[in-house]
């Protein structure tokens, strides 16, 4: 007799718990990656936004323009001193992103001082733009410096009390800048252009906080020498166009952690401190070394 063999029965949808247990593990592998995806992003961002935020506030990155479209500076974390800022406060290209109050707040500060400086601007030694880093107050050394001093002359100081009012009246961080042109300088008080236009931004911030009561806080100073030109040096106009202070109204707010304490002169006295009646002493200690 024959044994009947038996019927093997086979299940067609086996591959489905496989296909299954395949398509589980993949979603689990690229919801790791996301994850991980976004927290190096975070990282990315708040690394970038510090090292940016360092060098803005030095000046390094003035001369260099970043790609139309591409964000620099994109949200610099806050720090407890600072109010929060928004990724809408960016930069791009020569134009300022930053939210459309800040934005509307520049225009206003500008025309504001437009009107206080028009004699100025119109005889060409103050120049006013909106440009990637802020606000840019430029001062030409023909109507504010001798050649060779630190110390503003003493019929600029209308001119630069009008700036240091209209700035404390805003909430913004100001940063002064020095720059000379190409020429070398050697004299008994600056032996180069660094010592000079380093000189010319602290002792303008040394005015807005001794004479005008600015908060300072609020304020940076550098010196550039001649290497962040506005203009090329191969001419004598360019020079006189790169010899200049630049205060820069910055799209950053800090809230100052403590009252201003007052300087106990009055404010004609505390300007005659730092800006003497004459420069002949000056001139005096500035001529060129034999």
């Amino acid at each position: 007799m024959k044994r009947r063999q038996g019927k093997h029965s086979f299940n067609h949808e086996r591959w489905l718990i496989s296909y299954a247990d395949f398509i589980t593990l993949l979603f689990a592998f690229f919801v790791v990656l996301y994850a991980t995806s976004k927290a190096d992003q975070r990282k990315q961002a708040e690394a970038a936004a510090s090292i940016n935020s360092a060098f803005r506030a030095l000046g390094l990155f003035q001369s260099a323009s970043p790609a139309k479209g591409s964000l620099t500076a994109a949200t610099a974390l806050a720090t407890s001193q600072e109010v929060p800022v928004t990724p809408m406060n960016v930069v791009m290209g020569d134009e300022i992103l930053g939210s459309p109050e800040v934005q509307q707040d520049f225009e206003r500060i500008k025309r504001d001082l437009e009107g206080r400086l028009s004699n100025q601007i119109a005889r060409h030694v103050v120049a006013l733009r909106i440009g990637r880093e802020g606000l840019v107050i430029s001062l030409r050394e023909a109507g504010f410096y001798d050649s060779g001093s630190a110390v503003p002359r003493p019929v600029s100081v209308t001119t630069l009390g009008q700036i240091a009012d209209a700035l404390r009246a805003t909430p913004y961080d100001v940063r002064i800048e020095g720059h000379t042109d190409n020429v070398p300088i050697h004299t008994g008080q600056f032996d180069s252009n660094w010592e000079l236009s380093t000189t010319r931004a602290t002792h303008l911030a040394r005015i807005f906080i001794v004479g005008h009561q600015f908060a300072p806080a609020r304020l940076s100073a550098s010196g550039y020498a001649e290497y962040h030109p506005a203009t090329t040096n191969a001419t004598e106009e360019g020079r006189a166009q790169n010899r200049r202070v630049d205060i820069i109204v910055l799209p950053r707010i800090t809230v100052p952690q403590a009252p201003v304490i007052p300087v106990p002169l009055t404010k004609p006295a505390a300007i005659a401190a730092v800006i003497p009646a004459s420069t002949a002493t000056a001139k005096a200690t500035t001529k060129p070394l034999p």
